[in-house]
């Protein structure tokens, strides 16, 4: 049985106008508006974020780890991406962010980019069952749109974990063997998409690739926040050339801009293509799903802008963002010193073992029946559904386009009457229509996973 997708947006119906942003800006087509509210069809939701940015009243809102729960333990590890550090002005230092970092709580940093080189160091590959052109996996996003609207590129997805996953993998085992007390370890990862908090709260308790992986996501922007408090009020101290260097974290220069699109470098692969923003990413999966013979070795998509800068828990300007990183970049070794070498290599057969992704995939793909001869009727039904309606995707009747209320209309959850253009047009018409049609399926009233993206 397929475990239920947890979604870490949601909906506060007492500030949604109904105003159709969301709606219109949802790639996968979630979102109808019912009763002056946005309702979500969580089977479709892929936690982009897509809404949360469109929407002008601020109605939609994200979960994350509550950050007190970083106290429930003695050690307090966060890895976070270098995105982290081109959130702040160029007038605070990398050396400020640490030090609040760790005034804020954390007691051990970990570059979430240090997983590539751990990568390149131990020479960690994929699977020859990984079909080409290899999908990166790295945006969780992207994965979960490709497992519930693409299932048969499924194979084509990195086995290998995120550079995230591998660094927490690499901080658990040096933390673990520096503090015996395992219970008292917790590996914190501060993410900048709600994606990943979604991915990581689906799989917690299910004995799924994060268990034992993260002990929570925190939301970066709430990070981000607290980082700022703690330099405003510590400023002078941390400026001082009295105050203790703090222990950046480290990674490579080719490393620290992996979250940037084309950041990313795959060994052997002659022919690759980084596209970003998800609307662009829909268009070109199209275009793969349809291509069987596609030259290409690698292809690196990311759901947001210019990659993870583009984030919607990200609080600086995407571009000013991306100079920031690539300014580290220059500053940053192009390999790893040898003493990071010696670390890694302690662990290198734990590593190894934990390198790849778990073999329970499950199947989250959007089917319009289970039974195939009545997916096939409902798909017949919602193409003569689509030639009767107007086609001018005005939104009025509370789905994005004419072929989305088509589809409900197929699947029960609505009438052909919905439609304000036939309405005005010829109402006799339309009530032919809905007698050929039908009329609208009534939902129990308690089913209140509909505000739950």
């Amino acid at each position: 049985m397929t475990s239920p997708y947890h979604h870490s947006l949601t909906i506060r119906e007492q500030l949604c106008y109904g105003c159709t942003h969301c709606m219109k800006k949802c790639p996968t087509y979630a979102i109808r508006i019912e009763k002056g509210h946005a309702k979500v069809d969580p089977s479709r939701c892929i936690d982009c974020g897509q809404c949360m940015q469109a929407c002008p009243h601020h109605a939609i809102g994200v979960e994350q780890t509550p950050f007190e729960l970083l106290f429930s333990f003695k050690q307090r590890v966060a890895v976070i991406p270098t995105v982290f550090f081109s959130q702040f002005e160029d007038s605070i230092t990398n050396k400020q962010v640490a030090l609040a970092l760790y005034d804020i709580g954390f007691t051990h940093i970990y570059f979430a980019e240090i997983g590539v080189d751990i990568m390149k160091h131990l020479g960690l590959q994929n699977p020859d069952s990984v079909q080409k052109p290899m999908i990166s996996n790295f945006c969780p996003a992207i994965i979960r749109l490709i497992r519930t609207r693409y299932p048969g590129l499924c194979d084509h997805l990195s086995r290998l974990r995120s550079p995230g996953e591998i660094a927490a993998i690499f901080a658990r085992a040096e933390v673990n063997d520096q503090y015996p007390d395992h219970s008292e370890n917790g590996i914190f990862y501060i993410t900048p998409c709600p994606a990943k908090i979604s991915e990581f709260k689906t799989e917690e308790g299910n004995h799924g690739r994060l268990e034992g992986v993260f002990d929570g996501v925190l939301n970066m922007d709430t990070v981000f926040n607290k980082v700022s408090n703690s330099i405003s009020k510590n400023k002078k101290r941390f400026s001082s050339e009295l105050c203790a260097e703090p222990e950046l974290p480290f990674t490579t220069a080719g490393a620290s801009k992996w979250s940037l699109i084309n950041g990313e470098k795959q060994p052997n692969a002659s022919r690759r293509l980084g596209i970003d923003e998800i609307h662009q990413v829909i268009d070109f999966l199209e275009y793969v799903e349809e291509d069987d013979d596609m030259n290409i070795d690698f292809l690196e998509f990311k759901a947001c802008a210019e990659g993870c800068t583009g984030g919607i828990l990200c609080t600086r300007n995407k571009f000013l963002a991306k100079e920031r990183i690539q300014h580290l970049a220059s500053q940053l070794p192009e390999t790893l010193p040898e003493i990071v070498k010696t670390r890694i290599d302690k662990f290198a057969d734990f590593l190894r073992a934990n390198a790849l992704e778990p073999d329970n995939m499950e199947d989250h793909a959007i089917k319009l029946d289970e039974d195939m001869e009545t997916a096939i009727h409902k798909m017949e039904k919602i193409r003569k559904i689509t030639s009767a309606l107007p086609g001018i995707d005005c939104g009025l009747c509370g789905a994005p386009t004419c072929s989305e209320l088509a589809h409900d209309i197929a699947q029960g959850g609505a009438s052909i009457r919905q439609c304000t253009v036939l309405r005005l047009k010829d109402p006799k018409e339309l009530n032919t229509l809905s007698r050929i049609w039908g009329e609208k399926k009534v939902a129990p009233e308690s089913d209140s996973q509909s505000n739950v993206l």
